[in-house]
């Protein structure tokens, strides 16, 4: 589900037990330094954003970021929400599991999609 576009980017959800987003180039990079100045710059102000907007919605235990980008080779960013209570908590969520899949109970990801995109305006 595609959240935010712009002419440099956009950001989709994942789907998963948890609040977890990814942030793309609209323009296919494989590695970060292929990406000009600008869009590096401008990159991370986005993820940096998103992640003080997940902690302000949804006040978890830790944020995670990451970038593999081992099967899609392309320059995005993986922007989680983690709660002690998740299911691979305090594991990656590309871990072990560490207990059984449970509600969190958690507020309704399309009312953090329009916090969101206030912020991104």
């Amino acid at each position: 589900m595609r959240i935010y576009e712009n002419e440099n980017f956009y950001i989709e959800k994942e789907e998963a037990q948890i609040p977890w987003i990814k942030i793309f180039t609209q323009k296919n990079y494989k590695e970060l330094s292929d990406c000009p100045e600008f869009l590096r710059k401008e990159l991370f102000e986005k993820i940096l954003l998103c992640e003080r907007a997940l902690i302000a919605f949804y006040k978890p235990d830790k944020i995670n970021i990451a970038s593999f980008a081992n099967y899609l080779p392309r320059v995005h960013f993986h922007i989680m929400a983690r709660f002690r209570e998740d299911a691979f908590f305090p594991e990656c969520m590309w871990g072990k599991q560490q207990r059984e899949l449970k509600e969190l109970n958690l507020p309704k990801f399309e009312n953090f999609v329009d916090f969101l995109r206030e912020k991104l305006q």
